[in-house]
């Protein structure tokens, strides 16, 4: 008996099956995106939480050594002078940045020091920072910075009498523990910021006006606009490596660039470029992160501060001797 030959069929997908599951690939791979986005962000929140405590390592190891924490740039009184060695530079060496230190003349402009300048610290930088690149000014190259010193809530410091502002750190400051008298776990030693900030500037004096309650009057106090603010991690002045609790974090300030609303901040006038004039600030603490930024207590901890934090809070935590009761935060 002959067997006839046993034919196979081999069914390919039809153009509909394989829609249908590039389809389904394609909402899968949208429900995951926002997850490994959240768990990424998650990791880079730890990182710049981490960074921060070594920060507030290096500040109570400075603090060991010189039995003060390191001063916001250091300037001759009554005289026009440049920027001054920010706090973060005097902190390199409790880093693991000796090497780099031993580059430094303090006793030198850092814009002379160029080798120093152009260095990336990677411990000053949040990892969630969009702008983390380098700040060509001239001749000279900068990185910028992340974490900015407590300056206190708007005054500054006068070039003239020596006072300074309400804040953990301060021109001319040898601010030491003993001078929180609000106790160091209701003090801010630094806090977030972001880079390439847009603020105004060098507006001139002012009237020495109350802390400004609204973020919408800033841009009425004039100056001119800048957009490299937290551009510079060896500038001493406040608009490049300090911040003030004017406002609570990741406050809007908006200023009306030609029919583009920028978030800002403000200066009147930068720390050395008048003899008798005080300096004021609004430089608000920001990050990358939906809805916090980190903050680095004086003694030490790191805590996630809400955008909706308290602004009575957040100006109590900006002063290192106000008296005010904070509570729980």
């Amino acid at each position: 008996m002959k067997k006839g030959p046993f034919k196979s069929f081999v069914r390919g997908f039809t153009l509909i099956e394989l829609l249908v599951v590039i389809a389904i690939i394609a909402i899968l791979i949208a429900l995951l995106l926002p997850a490994v986005q959240a768990a990424r962000e998650a990791a880079r929140r730890i990182q710049c939480k981490n960074n921060l405590k070594q920060l507030g390592l290096a500040l109570h190891n400075y603090h060991d050594v010189h039995s003060a924490f390191p001063p916001g740039g250091t300037y001759l009184a009554g005289t026009v002078q440049p920027a001054g060695w920010s706090i973060q530079a005097r902190l390199l060496p409790f880093i693991e940045l000796a090497n780099l230190t031993n580059l430094i003349d303090f006793g030198k402009k850092y814009s002379l020091q160029p080798a120093v300048t152009s260095v990336r610290i990677a411990t000053l930088v949040c990892p969630s920072e969009v702008n983390d690149k380098a700040y060509v000014d001239g001749a000279i190259t900068y990185w910028p910075v992340s974490y900015a010193a407590n300056y206190g809530e708007w005054f500054l410091w006068n070039p003239l009498s020596g006072e300074i502002g309400t804040g953990a750190f301060a021109p001319n400051a040898k601010i030491g523990f003993r001078d929180f008298r609000d106790g160091t776990s209701n003090t801010l030693a630094m806090a977030e910021v972001k880079a390439f900030q847009s603020y105004l500037r060098d507006v001139g004096p002012i009237a020495n006006s109350p802390t400004p309650n609204d973020p919408a009057t800033i841009s009425s106090l004039g100056g001119t606009l800048k957009n490299s603010g937290h551009a510079e991690w060896v500038d001493s002045r406040s608009n490049q490596t300090g911040f003030t609790t004017t406002f609570t974090p990741n406050t809007k300030v908006p200023y009306n660039d030609s029919g583009s609303i920028r978030d800002i901040d403000w200066v009147n006038i930068r720390e050395g470029n008048n003899a008798t004039e005080p300096t004021y600030a609004v430089l608000t603490s920001r990050s990358f992160h939906t809805g916090i930024v980190q903050g680095l207590l004086v003694d030490g901890s790191v805590r996630g501060f809400a955008d909706s934090t308290d602004r009575g809070l957040w100006r109590g935590l900006g002063t290192r001797g106000g008296g005010e009761v904070l509570g729980e935060f």
